[in-house]
């Protein structure tokens, strides 16, 4: 008998030994494409950076067949570039009428819509690749990866990093000791929140190619205000940049650090992590104009207890201790020209040294440079390469091996950021049981891990 496991079988062995997860492979009975096929992809939501994905999918040889947006003149040169594909304005009823000529869907709407629609598509039967965040809500973030459990997809969110042979290498050098003992994780970003304390006064009608009601899609109703359409600063649409930066900057750490094990492969009795956080005052409209939040994490793995902090916005508490930390001044848009480099990112601080990752976590650098010279740190030597994180998705979609930032992985890592946003909304330390998905000392904060939802757009 031919003992010897086939390529496939050991890839997928490689990818999940790398990242420590317990991986559902796709199942015969889920659907895939032949190996040298090209994929029919459907984009949900074309403006932003649903606009990327419009050139970059044709040039990774898959065919664009079906756009939609809820503003028909949002990226009117997607419609241009891609005459051919059907157009649409309500996600649903392009899933009701195109799923069977559709192979997989592209979610890359506000973050409110990423929920419903991936959880739409995977109901069809359907691999879905989601920009990060995930989802807004913890809660939504655990039924997508119930959803993919159950459907057997392929997913993955976008948070491109993971698939960088720096990120990749980095994580074996934490894995196997060579910054020694990691003691504590820091991340950040220079913008912070608006901190907006009123709703915006109605007034005006949506412009003529703007479905409003489609738009909003699961959130309460309100009559339109343009203002609203800002959504990244309100709780009700947003996850402010805990979703939209720390997706990437705290991505290695969680990774290499096997964070994911509480979800996953949990100790007993069930772990509890504590959030507590400071802020510029609590505010269930919007969100703060700095923030620092900090996660304490219990042993998981071969991993002793570690503390993760967030910090954000321009204050000198935060930068001022981060630089002494990290042994380099800092840019933050007002010094040097370093501004993109600076404004966001990561330090693992270990023992024996210190991993500078930057904001995508795509390029890291080991400190003190001189104790690392010898140390490659270009791409992984034990863990398996990646081919591009979209075409790791593209791959798992064909039956390959499963995507790093696949739900089962990304469910874990939203909810732990979006605990911090829940933490913001209270004077006092918040204690969460990943396993039960609860938070276990405040009642209302735990009723904030849910959210309601409009008739027609439940999960």
């Amino acid at each position: 008998m031919n003992t010897c496991p086939t390529r496939r079988r050991f890839l997928v062995s490689v990818t999940t030994n790398a990242i420590g997860l317990t991986i559902l492979k796709t199942a015969s009975s889920a659907w895939s494409a032949q190996a040298n096929e090209k994929l029919n992809i459907a984009l949900i939501g074309v403006g932003g950076r649903g606009n990327w994905f419009v050139g970059a999918i044709p040039q990774l040889g898959q065919n664009l067949v079906a756009l939609c947006d809820v503003d028909a003149d949002k990226n009117p040169d997607a419609y241009k570039k891609l005459p051919n594909a059907r157009r649409f304005q309500d996600y649903r009823k392009m899933i009701d009428e195109s799923s069977k000529s559709i192979d997989a869907f592209i979610v890359a709407t506000p973050d409110h819509s990423h929920a419903p629609a991936s959880a739409a598509a995977m109901r069809a039967g359907k691999p879905v690749y989601c920009e990060k965040p995930l989802a807004r809500t913890v809660g939504e973030s655990r039924r997508l990866q119930e959803l993919a459990r159950k459907y057997k997809a392929a997913t993955s969110m976008g948070n491109q990093g993971t698939a960088s042979g720096q990120f990749r290498r980095a994580l074996e050098l934490i894995r196997d000791g060579t910054m020694g003992e990691i003691k504590d994780v820091h991340f950040w970003n220079s913008a912070g929140g608006q901190d907006w304390k009123d709703a915006p006064k109605a007034g005006g009608t949506p412009p003529e190619s703007l479905e409003w009601d489609l738009w909003l899609g699961p959130a309460a109703y309100r009559p339109y205000a343009r203002e609203w359409m800002r959504w990244l600063a309100w709780r009700d649409f947003g996850t402010s940049l805990l979703g939209n930066w720390a997706s990437h900057s705290a991505n290695l750490a969680f990774m290499a650090l096997k964070v994911h094990e509480l979800w996953r492969n949990p100790p007993q009795p069930h772990p509890i992590i504590k959030i507590e956080a400071k802020h510029t005052g609590v505010n269930r409209l919007s969100f703060p104009k700095w923030e620092i939040i900090k996660w304490h994490i219990p042993a998981r793995a071969e991993f002793p207890p570690i503390t993760f902090t967030w910090h954000n916005g321009r204050i000198a508490e935060s930068r001022d201790y981060l630089e002494k930390i990290i042994g380099e001044e800092l840019d933050w848009g007002d010094k040097k020209e370093k501004k993109w480099v600076d404004h966001g990112g990561a330090i693992i601080l270990g023992t024996k040294g210190r991993v500078r990752a930057t904001e995508h976590n795509a390029t890291v650098r080991l400190l003190p440079k001189e104790n690392f010279a010898d140390v490659q740190i270009n791409r992984p030597e034990k863990v398996a390469a990646s081919l591009g994180h979209e075409m790791d998705w593209l791959q798992a979609c064909r039956g390959g091996p499963p995507a790093w930032a696949n739900f089962d992985y990304a469910d874990a890592l939203n909810e732990f950021l979006m605990l911090g946003n829940v933490a913001t909304q209270f004077e006092i330390p918040l204690e969460f049981d990943p396993v039960s998905m609860k938070i276990v000392n405040n009642s209302e904060a735990d009723g904030l891990l849910h959210c309601e939802y409009r008739k027609g757009w439940s999960l």
